[in-house]
């Protein structure tokens, strides 16, 4: 497989509801994403960074997005749906899927932050397409099916300081 080469196209694609709820449970912090983003290019050329959000019309979030675009992520946003039943449900795999497998040929490395299993079969079909596809999330809430199907696994529970908001 492909080693880092600075010349490499990247994309980052963040599940930030994935990130926010492992940072929040496991830390009882707040991911920066600045440093994530940072450490996720590590100085290859940047084609797109895009942050996936469920808009709950809760305060600040508007704040939180602007200061998602400031730091250079496109910001995908999706209402938080509410059923008949009282459940809530709002989810970007699709979505982020599609996303990912259209700029896939525009990249040569995928950057996926999430611990989400359901996207292995995502990461495996990336890698048919010729992609290197590293995964980055807290290893500690990651599926294992995501782990493995990774060219690389960047644990952030290895050096979490790193990737959280100063506390």
């Amino acid at each position: 497989m492909t080693e880092i080469h600075d010349d490499q196209r990247v994309g980052v694609y963040v599940d930030v509801q994935n990130m926010y709820y492992s940072a929040k449970n496991l830390y009882s912090s707040k991911v920066d994403f600045k440093k994530l983003l940072d450490k996720a290019v590590m100085n290859r050329d940047l084609i797109r960074a895009s942050a996936y959000v469920i808009k709950a019309d809760t305060p600040d979030e508007e704040n939180f997005f602007d200061a998602l675009r400031n730091i250079g992520y496109e910001v995908k946003i999706k209402e938080l749906k509410e059923f008949y039943s009282g459940d809530k449900k709002g989810d970007w795999d699709l979505g982020m899927s599609v996303d990912m497998i259209q700029q896939a040929k525009k990249l040569d490395t995928v950057v996926l932050v999430t611990g989400d299993g359901d996207f292995a079969v995502l990461v495996d079909h990336l890698k048919s397409m010729g992609c290197r596809v590293e995964v980055m999330s807290f290893g500690r809430s990651s599926a294992k099916e995501i782990r493995e199907a990774a060219t690389k696994f960047i644990d952030m529970d290895e050096k979490e300081e790193k990737f959280l908001v100063d506390r």
